[in-house]
């Protein structure tokens, strides 16, 4: 079935455009969703805005968006002071700069985007945009409204089409250095790092998406089939204080957990295949 598209648009580079699409690269469609329910009625419950002072309903048209200035301070924005500082136009994939493609940190990537041409119309322009950046080995970088948000995006050359990713903005990453100055940067032992390393090489397969499989979507699957109502409920096991819980214990010595590693895979450790 053919996905309907997410977005459309223009992908401008200078005086050269054309016309594109955006579709989500990821899908939730076919995982086990939930509803909250009233117990009582087996009916759907709603969501409403409430006062948090008088627990009145506020209508749609008294909604506002408040910044907090201070506590119970708020300075409130109307929409078109909002719409002032949006891009100029919603429907353009402006290109206005690139970069090397190895420079963007991960850490920035938020959500994939296949970019690709509306008609054949546009189809040259898109290929000479996307041949381009590939031979530079760049990727180009660019802001686009999604979802009534102003994002910045990276667009990368991916196969026969582009691949855009939605970036998270510098503030919103944080400093990598103020968690591994925590690391104690000491020398490592060589012997176990040879070790590691053959555990690595023993282990080393050819990716697949079974290896991200979701193991919980079929278990719930089955539950909801099996799952009949009842009118008793089952009280949760209540640990008393005084109940020892059992803990694994993960103070090992590192050289023989190595070893045994080594000397026999786990089960279910993935077979390594002939390349």
């Amino acid at each position: 079935m053919a996905v309907r598209p997410y977005w459309k648009g223009y992908l401008k580079l200078s005086l050269v455009n054309c016309p594109v699409i955006l579709s989500p690269v990821t899908t939730e469609g076919d995982k086990v969703k939930f509803h909250t329910i009233n117990r009582k009625t087996n009916h759907r419950i709603t969501t409403r805005y409430i006062d948090s002072v008088s627990e009145k309903v506020v209508d749609k048209d008294q909604q506002a968006k408040g910044y907090q200035k201070a506590e119970e301070e708020y300075v409130l924005m109307e929409d078109d002071e909002l719409d002032a500082v949006k891009l100029e136009s919603a429907r353009t994939i402006d290109i206005d700069e690139f970069a090397p493609a190895d420079s963007v940190e991960w850490t920035y990537f938020d959500s994939p985007y296949f970019v690709t041409p509306a008609d054949e119309v546009g189809e040259e322009a898109f290929i000479v945009i996307r041949q381009a950046m590939a031979n530079a080995n760049v990727v180009g970088i660019a802001r686009l409204v999604i979802n009534g948000r102003e994002r910045a995006v990276m667009l990368q050359p991916w196969d026969e089409g582009i691949l855009l990713w939605t970036l998270r903005f510098g503030d919103e990453v944080r400093d990598e250095d103020e968690y591994w100055k925590e690391v104690d940067d000491k020398p490592v032992d060589k012997k176990m790092l040879a070790m590691v390393e053959q555990l690595i090489e023993s282990r080393t397969t050819t990716w697949s998406d079974d290896m991200v499989e979701d193991p919980v979507q079929e278990r719930l699957l089955d539950i909801i089939k099996q799952k009949q109502p009842s009118k008793k409920k089952t009280k949760p096991k209540v640990v008393e204080e005084d109940e020892e819980i059992e803990r694994p214990n993960n103070v090992v010595d590192l050289m023989a957990a190595l070893k045994k590693s080594l000397e026999g895979k786990p089960e279910g450790a993935p077979k390594k295949q002939s390349r």
